[in-house]
């Protein structure tokens, strides 16, 4: 039945309208949907099986939550989906700040006009998507912020005491009153600002400046955090962490396709970026690898995480590298290559954070080390393992390379290589073409020179060729000659 066509307290009562808490609203929607076999929480991947359930559950049991995770593991995300469990108008007093509910009036405002007007009060419906805020917590918020404080200037315009509760200005958490509020990374509100919530989580109640006042503020507290943040800025004082209902784990994804799956989602490319520039499939997994290689780096604080944007980021640089050279080239369509990957450093040292030693490497040098353990990893995913102590007189599937390379001068990749110059060099290595038709044989024409291109990187990596920058491109040589090049 739709009720919103009701603008009267009076009308609303005769309509057959029943109020709900925002907990008893996110319960029985949520049992609706789930009953339904709808998906809850959409376009958030990886936690089927994990962080949902348990979601899910809090809501059930109507808790006040803490998402407790390092950054970029779609905390936010989460609690801003929420709002698609909530009824999708709910009836307010008209003009009242805090949603006061016809049927249950809390403010001052709300119960003189109910009482003045009875049945004529107006009221209005306020959609779902308004009944949602948030602050992110930092150092300089006060109370005053979060509960409210007193006006000087509205007591001087309403010639009103201090001693009057009219001159209250009320913060943001009574002015989310029916709604979902989030504070983001909770640890860094300062101790006393986090004592100013236990009577809001256990009881409603609502103290400024002294008054004595009664408000049972109805809402549906969710808090961010990252564990990190317990020893390095702050903590969750702990008569607050009583007071929460629900503290879910979250994590970063679990499997490449995983982590494939949501970088494809929040890139947000251009259009012409995604028409003109091809994307081999194992340059997106080779993305998502280096996110996997840095959360296991030793160069890298583990505790600090590696956020899923440090892969979004990577991702649209990658395409705008290659971007760039089509525009250079004056070309219409591009592919990426690996050495594209050269572009992705600056998305990868603004996110990774460096212990001591990585600090010392510098973190350029650990962006490209984690490039290039990325490809090492895929590689013998790919290809036969390359042995560390090879036999004489046995043959072994990257001889022939090898000796194409022991008997020429190399090739030279250029970043801004023509697509038709940039294959015309690779089609010289007529080996690789054999050892890809032997182990993948299914790979895509249009694959083709990107995996050629990797196949040699993976070669340097294992000590087979060596591959050094040239100005403004790559080198790939037998190792001899890299030999000969640094001792003459």
């Amino acid at each position: 039945m739709d009720y919103t066509k009701n603008n009267t307290f009076g009308a609303l009562k005769a309509s057959g309208y029943k109020p709900k808490t925002i907990k008893e609203e996110l319960r029985q929607n949520l049992i609706t949907k789930i009953s339904k076999g709808e998906t809850v929480f959409t376009g958030v991947y990886g936690y089927e099986d994990t962080v949902i359930p348990e979601l899910e559950r809090a809501i059930l049991s109507k808790h006040n939550i803490n998402l407790l995770g390092l950054r970029g593991q779609a905390k936010t995300r989460l609690a801003r989906l929420m709002v698609d469990l909530l009824d999708e108008y709910v009836p307010v007093v008209q003009g009242s700040e805090i949603n006061d509910d016809p049927f249950s009036p809390i403010s001052r405002y709300a119960v003189e006009l109910l009482k003045e007007k009875g049945d004529d009060t107006p009221i209005e419906w306020l959609h779902r998507s308004e009944r949602f805020a948030e602050k992110l917590a930092t150092p300089d918020v006060t109370v005053a912020d979060l509960i409210g404080d007193v006006d000087p200037i509205k007591a001087a315009n309403l010639r009103l005491s201090y001693a009057d509760d009219r001159v209250i200005h009320f913060g943001m958490i009574p002015r989310a009153n029916r709604s979902i509020f989030v504070i983001n990374e909770l640890p860094d509100l300062q101790a006393r600002i986090q004592v100013a919530l236990f009577n809001i989580l256990q009881e409603g109640d609502v103290q400024i400046r002294g008054f004595k006042l009664r408000l049972p503020l109805d809402v549906q507290f969710v808090f961010t955090a990252n564990p990190e943040d317990y020893t390095n800025r702050g903590s969750i004082v702990t008569p607050l962490k009583d007071r929460i209902g629900s503290q879910i784990l979250t994590h970063y994804p679990e499997t490449v396709e995983i982590a494939k799956t949501i970088t494809a989602q929040e890139a947000n490319l251009e259009a012409a970026q995604k028409e003109q520039i091809y994307v081999p499939e194992l340059a997106r997994e080779l993305i998502e690898q280096i996110s996997f290689e840095a959360r296991n780096s030793e160069y890298v604080d583990e505790k600090s995480g590696v956020s899923a944007r440090m892969s979004i980021t990577a991702f649209q640089n990658l395409l705008s590298t290659a971007e760039l050279r089509m525009l250079k080239n004056g070309a219409g369509a591009t592919a990426v290559r690996l050495s594209d990957f050269m572009g992705i450093v600056p998305a990868i040292t603004g996110k990774v954070e460096l212990v001591y030693e990585g600090e010392q490497e510098g973190a350029a040098t650990v962006a490209l080390q984690l490039i290039e353990s990325a490809v090492k990893s895929l590689f013998i995913s790919l290809f036969p393992k390359i042995e560390k102590f090879e036999k004489e007189n046995q043959r072994y599937p990257y001889d022939d390379i090898v000796r194409w390379f022991s008997e020429s001068e190399g090739i030279e990749l250029s970043d801004e290589l023509h697509d038709v110059d940039y294959e015309r060099v690779l089609d010289q290595v007529t080996p690789i073409r054999t050892l890809i038709q032997q182990y993948q044989p299914q790979t895509k024409p249009e694959d083709f020179y990107f995996l050629t291109e990797f196949i040699l990187w993976g070669l340097t990596l294992h000590n087979k060729l060596s591959k050094y920058r040239v100005g403004s491109g790559l080198q790939f040589q037998d190792k001899f000659q890299e030999y000969l090049r640094n001792n003459l």
